[in-house]
């Protein structure tokens, strides 16, 4: 019920204070329009406050401590902003997309958008020099007048970052994330003209105009295609007013919609998941960008996951070490082990086998383990992901068949076909691990509906050839919504539905407590009599 009222609370503007208060005082656990699929209108931002995270505290705080809340004695913290049937709702964070209603080709292969690719019918025009991540790279106006961040790959591994930072992108942007719109660009030496006003920050610190020189000293450091042009990735400027970064733990003071803790959140929790799937260790806060949009004549924070050039075997400016994904930077037990065993202890993950291709770096699925994988340093959403948190991410990850990867891998526009089926392999062989290894920590029953008077589910593990379906066994129980209490009804014990629902009143809850083979794993299934029919109101898991 308090997570219920924290969702309520999200969005009510002036008076969501006092609803939070009273909530506490209405024992219910089902409101009349349960499930909500996506959160109300967000409250005015109207005093917000830019901020720059600073990376080094970040590491360390994670690493040497433990940021954000954490279970404590073994109780388990559920997720929040979510809605009765355990989704997240579409809101300024997420939103549902490929396993709600599913993309086409086309659709997938554009990702966050395809209408403003740069336009290089004149001079693009160099405005800065890139300051932060760790590739070289340009602030440039295209013919347009539309500002982007490029970037570009490492000289002893072309197409490595570049094609990995917009697979990922779309990636993410079908799995619901607001990411930026990646583009390749192209382009020869002789198309690029430094702005009048450009300036860039030099090694001693100071801040000069920015030259010629400094343009060809940075293409010299990056591979040119076998027609003698660059290629890179041009991202444009995210729409609204730049704020920083977000953080994955607490919240947002100056936010009214920011009530959640991040720690909490189950689009960030189930992060983890995608990550692991795509090889995205660099899940650090300075990948994360919070900007002040209007809509409406109303202004929020919209959140954005960026920079995706250390991902699928690339580390941006080299091949991924084979401890990413493995190891944390820093491991005490690990370093322990080698120091022990004065180095003669060969962990598995240094085992891996990766192929002789640039393009690809380093990236492999037979030594991959989901539940085992770890980002750069700890990630408190990631820590606190629960079975139930792992089962809708993999749910979502198992909704891309063969060939929706193979569409999104051909974005990053590999010249080395070798390099896209690796790719396409990689990420069909884990996304199989992540299935098996997730939908085995709990019932994996989805889809739940009412239909011809039946009780209607969906067992992902066997529509993924994960396993065999199983015989499940139904429990119905009167449900009474104010104080949570349920009468079991003798004898109903298939998924038809029960005359006693039939005869109820509008208003009136069941419940169907469906257990399998382990009856530490349900999935009970909430449903509520309408004037115009039966429809579901929530679910519960345990396992």
């Amino acid at each position: 019920m308090f997570k219920r009222a924290i969702v309520r609370c999200t969005v009510l503007s002036g008076v969501f204070l006092l609803q939070w208060l009273a909530a506490p005082l209405i024992a219910r656990k089902f409101y009349d329009d349960d499930p909500i699929p996506n959160e109300p209108p967000p409250a005015n931002v109207t005093n917000i406050r830019g901020r720059k995270l600073g990376d080094y505290y970040d590491f360390v705080a994670n690493t040497f401590g433990k940021p954000g809340e954490r279970p404590q004695k073994g109780k388990l913290i559920p997720a929040r902003a979510v809605n009765t049937l355990g989704e997240v709702h579409d809101c300024a964070w997420y939103t549902n997309r490929h396993y709600r209603v599913r993309m086409d080709a086309a659709a997938l292969a554009r990702g966050a958008g395809a209408a403003n690719a740069p336009d290089t019918s004149g001079p693009l025009s160099v405005v800065a020099a890139k300051t932060a991540g760790v590739m070289p790279g340009f602030r440039i106006k295209d013919a347009g007048g539309r500002l982007y961040f490029v970037k570009f790959d490492p000289k002893s591994n072309p197409e490595m970052a570049t094609a990995a930072d917009i697979i990922v992108s779309n990636f993410f942007y079908a799995l619901g994330y607001n990411v930026p719109e990646n583009y390749l660009l192209t382009f020869t030496r002789s198309q690029l003209k430094v702005s009048p006003d450009a300036a860039l920050t030099d090694a001693q610190g100071k801040r000069r105009p920015m030259t010629d020189r400094d343009v060809t000293e940075t293409l010299l450091a990056v591979p040119r295609t076998a027609d003698g042009r660059y290629r890179a990735v041009a991202s444009l400027r995210i729409e609204g007013q730049a704020i920083g970064e977000f953080r994955y733990y607490g919240t947002r003071s100056d936010d009214p919609n920011d009530i959640v803790s991040h720690e909490h959140r189950r689009d960030l929790r189930g992060l983890r998941v995608f990550c692991a799937w795509l090889g995205h260790d660099d899940t650090r806060d300075i990948n994360t960008f919070d900007t002040l949009v209007e809509q409406g004549g109303r202004k929020y924070v919209k959140h954005y996951l960026i920079d995706f050039g250390a991902a699928l075997g690339s580390d941006s400016n080299f091949p991924n070490s084979p401890r990413s994904g493995n190891v944390t930077w820093f491991d005490w037990k690990t370093s322990a082990q080698q120091f022990f065993s004065l180095g003669l202890a060969v962990p598995r993950w240094a085992m891996a086998k990766y192929p002789d291709i640039p393009a690809v770096g380093r990236f492999e699925a037979d030594i991959f383990d989901p539940e085992k994988w770890v980002p750069f340093y700890p990630n408190p959403a990631f820590t606190n992901c629960l079975p139930d948190d792992a089962f809708w991410a993999a749910k979502q990850v198992m909704a891309f068949t063969d060939d929706d990867i193979r569409t999104l891998v051909r974005t990053g526009q590999f010249t080395d076909r070798r390099a896209e089926d690796w790719i396409v392999q990689c990420l069909i062989k884990r996304r199989d691990k992540i299935g098996k290894a997730y939908f085995a920590k709990v019932l994996p029953l989805d889809h739940f509906r009412i239909r011809d008077e039946r009780l209607e589910l969906e067992d992902l593990a066997a529509t993924h050839h994960l396993g065999k379906a199983q015989d499940y066994a139904i429990q119905w129980s009167r449900f009474d919504n104010e104080s949570e209490q349920k009468t079991p009804l003798a004898g109903e014990t298939s998924a038809r539905l029960p005359q006693a629902i039939q005869n109820a009143k509008t208003g009136e809850y069941f419940a169907a407590r469906i257990s399998g083979s382990e009856p530490a794993k349900s999935v009970t299934v909430y449903i509520r009599k309408e004037p115009g029919g039966i429809k579901v109101a929530g679910i519960d898991r345990t396992w």
